[in-house]
């Protein structure tokens, strides 16, 4: 594992839980897709003493994708990442419906984070479903106003902030914290407690989530009780839309298990099932 101290305590927000979390993430990045089961569980397990801040930070294979070369290529590793970890993405839409433009998403990311960090988690997870479930053009700008009402968003602020300087210095201030907090690859995750005066520890790449959660209670002074997870339909209703893997790896049961319970809430009118891609989604119903 590639992990490394952090000594600069000035990016610590003093608005925080006892552990806060930099999660420098790229919207196309297929590695930071399948990081999502393992951030839902430690929001569910660790919630009273964790906050997470996530940070964007697209990487140059995403931003030079204009070529037909970088594209086969960028299909390629998500499809290697779909392999390696289950969650469904398929590498082929690069080649038939590729992203023209990274930034857009990215910027697209700080205007909805203009209407509250909530605002900008939803906004953030609805244009990675538009991109990995959908397999939508995530730099077209109907998607994006798709998703912005999909996340409940002001629909003319969200279209003014877009257009405006302010998001686009927000989203260069962000690709600025990752050069000076040198990360390079996403996904990257930067744990900080309440100690300023102590050494943060980041973690670069995509690992099984004992990995996070050591860290997490490595981190804090006492041993954290942890929470017990809620029911799968409680899961769907926070968080509406979910891979089977997702729900497997959450709850530590097999895609077999996991698949059986979700039909059973099926067959009882809570979720419906979405085929996308390579893989299945289920969806809350309100």
């Amino acid at each position: 594992m590639s992990a490394k101290k952090w000594t600069d305590a000035s990016w610590y927000s003093q608005d925080q839980k006892p552990l806060e979390i930099y999660l420098f993430i790229d919207p196309l990045s297929a590695d930071c897709w399948a990081l999502e089961p393992k951030i839902k569980k430690l929001l569910l397990e660790y919630e009273p003493y964790v906050r997470i801040k996530h940070i964007l930070s697209s990487s140059l294979d995403t931003l030079n994708c204009q070529t037909e070369k970088k594209r086969k290529e960028i299909a390629k590793s998500w499809n290697e990442t779909a392999m390696k970890s289950g969650m469904p993405c398929d590498g082929s839409q690069w080649l038939s419906n590729p992203v023209k433009s990274p930034f857009l998403a990215s910027i697209a990311v700080k205007a909805a984070e203009m209407q509250g960090k909530k605002a900008g988690s939803r906004f953030l997870r609805s244009i990675q479903e538009q991109l990995f479930v959908e397999q939508k053009n995530i730099s077209d700008y109907d998607v994006l106003l798709q998703c912005a009402e999909k996340s409940r968003l002001d629909l003319e602020e969200f279209i003014h902030d877009m257009n405006s300087a302010t998001a686009s210095k927000a989203f260069q201030c962000d690709v600025k914290i990752a050069s000076e907090m040198e990360v390079n690859s996403t996904p990257t995750l930067v744990f900080f407690n309440e100690n300023i005066e102590d050494e943060g520890i980041k973690v670069d790449g995509l690992y099984p989530y004992e990995i996070y959660s050591q860290i997490v209670e490595q981190m804090l002074e006492d041993t954290p009780e942890k929470n017990q997870l809620p029911s799968i339909e409680e899961f769907l209703m926070r968080f509406k839309i979910a891979a089977t893997i997702e729900v497997a790896e959450v709850y530590s049961i097999s895609v077999k298990e996991a698949e059986k319970k979700l039909k059973k809430l099926m067959f009882n009118k809570k979720v419906e099932k979405v085929e996308a891609g390579n893989g299945t989604f289920w969806r809350y119903i309100f």
